[in-house]
């Protein structure tokens, strides 16, 4: 197998790259310490067409790969995690399965401008009383004449209070479990539909996470993603994009973690010698070099697979699985070395 990277790849992930080291990394401290979150991050990144990287061109994007889409998130988590939560769910939940599942007219309608930068989708399928339980989601809808009417809430919804364009998952038949579920596009501003953030977070403050509340939010039918009763195997396509930028990204927190580790071991001295001279320090420095070149392998190989269109679940999700789990290690032990 081939691992080079292409010219355009290289230069996607330079932007990306410079981009994220430009507008975010000399605020990221003070940002994070306040739990602010600054939309106008979002703006820049629509003015530089990473809002649209793998959408295709003829829909607003850049019509980039798969390899070039995880490029970008990694760049993005290497200087905060916010950065590729915006990737997650703008494109990764929202703008591709808008791509797959979506009539021409609704990706005239939403997914142009999103791919532009110029309106923000997110994702809503987790309640205060369902997550990975699909099956479970309490949101429901009720056909009346040419619209649907929605009531319920949804729960640790990333840019909550910022996004325009919200692909929702209710049930018209909660006893049809998953079966009975079915998308909708809602729009900010509907009647009956408001948003709220959640402050206090352990982590990703200088992010947007809030909650979602429909009461009686009249929906044109117009407005359903697919057909009635699609909406768990639309949901779980949405998944199969999101987990990728989620393993992508960690690879970048792994670097990060990594490169301070380094940095730093050669910088502070025990015993008469830098700390990376010691061999419980070399030990977790290697499992981080190891680690981020496993899980970037991972990442690479379920790239690939969406690049063929080949179905990618079981790949994917043991990305983002070892990724993540390589990542959460690596920020420990680089708490150690430091």
């Amino acid at each position: 197998m081939d691992f080079s990277l292409t010219e355009e790849q290289l230069q996607v992930r330079d932007m990306v790259r410079e981009f994220a080291q430009r507008e975010v990394a000399p605020y990221i401290q003070e940002w994070e310490a306040k739990g602010e979150f600054h939309p106008e991050v979002l703006e820049k990144m629509g003015e530089a067409g990473i809002l649209g990287i793998p959408v295709p061109e003829e829909y607003g994007g850049l019509g980039l790969d798969y390899v070039s889409l995880a490029l970008a998130c990694e760049e993005l988590e290497y200087v905060d995690t916010f950065l590729r939560v915006i990737m997650s769910v703008h494109v990764g939940l929202n703008s591709l399965p808008l791509w797959q599942w979506a009539t021409e007219e609704q990706k005239q309608r939403w997914l142009v401008p999103q791919a532009k930068g110029e309106k923000i989708g997110t994702f809503g399928l987790t309640e205060p009383n369902a997550g990975s339980d699909a099956g479970s989601i309490e949101s429901t809808v009720t056909r009346d004449g040419d619209d649907y009417i929605l009531n319920g809430a949804k729960m640790w919804i990333s840019l909550a209070n910022v996004a325009d364009n919200f692909l929702v998952f209710a049930s018209t038949d909660r006893s049809l479990k998953h079966r009975g579920l079915t998308a909708f596009m809602i729009e900010r501003g509907m009647d009956g539909f408001t948003t709220a953030d959640i402050k206090g977070k352990l982590g990703v403050r200088a992010g947007s996470t809030g909650e979602l509340a429909f009461n009686n939010v009249r929906i044109p039918a117009e407005n359903r993603i697919g057909e009635e009763g699609e909406g768990f195997k639309i949901a779980m396509s949405c998944i199969d994009q999101g987990r990728f930028t989620v393993a992508a990204g960690a690879v970048g927190l792994t670097r990060a973690a990594l490169d301070a580790s380094v940095k730093y071991a050669n910088e502070r001295e025990t015993f008469g010698v830098p700390i990376g001279h010691h061999q419980l320090v070399k030990q977790m420095i290697a499992k981080m070099v190891a680690g981020e070149a496993a899980s970037r392998l991972l990442v690479m190989q379920a790239a690939e697979l969406k690049n063929r269109g080949i179905r990618n679940t079981k790949e994917t999700s043991l990305a983002k699985w070892y990724a993540c789990d390589v990542a959460l290690q690596s920020a420990d032990d680089a708490i150690q070395v430091h």
